[in-house]
């Protein structure tokens, strides 16, 4: 059995806790592991929080005013992705998007994506031309005894 849901939701903070909470709901039922579920949930936040602030000009009604959550639990894997209609992430001369990630304990914005890369196994920034950009990130799963979704 596998599980997966996406959402296109309004680029506003109150957001961000919907998506977060679907998730852990999600998870709980499948029976994932709780640390694991914690830890995808953190990186859901502030990929989300990301795609909110800037995700593009938010005009009523246009699409810049949203963005996509979509997430895949199968098997030992969980994948999620959070695509927006922001200016992408930053683009070295005929290479991949990078990302820019301040430091420094007083750094008040850029440390949610190096926490994703930290929190997730793989995760993969890109951008899609004249349509925005798209963080898509996974982990391996551990699961409790007696969980639906459990690789035999």
């Amino acid at each position: 059995m596998s599980i997966w849901w996406s959402l296109h939701l309004r680029r506003e903070a109150a957001s961000v806790p919907l998506a977060r909470r679907l998730l852990l709901g999600t998870m709980e039922t499948a029976g994932v592991d709780p640390d694991i579920s914690y830890d995808l949930s953190v990186a859901l936040s502030e990929a989300c929080a990301n795609a909110v602030e800037h995700g593009g000009d938010a005009v009523s009604g246009s699409a810049s005013a949203a963005y996509r959550v979509t997430a895949y639990l199968d098997g030992e894997k969980c994948r999620i992705e959070v695509a927006d209609s922001g200016p992408g992430f930053p683009v070295r001369r005929g290479r991949r998007a990078t990302v820019p990630v301040r430091t420094g304990a007083l750094a008040e914005h850029g440390r949610g994506l190096g926490l994703i890369e930290q929190l997730a196994d793989h995760v993969h920034f890109g951008n899609r031309p004249g349509r925005g950009a798209v963080i898509s990130f996974d982990k391996i799963l551990k699961w409790r005894e007696g969980a639906l979704l459990k690789v035999s």
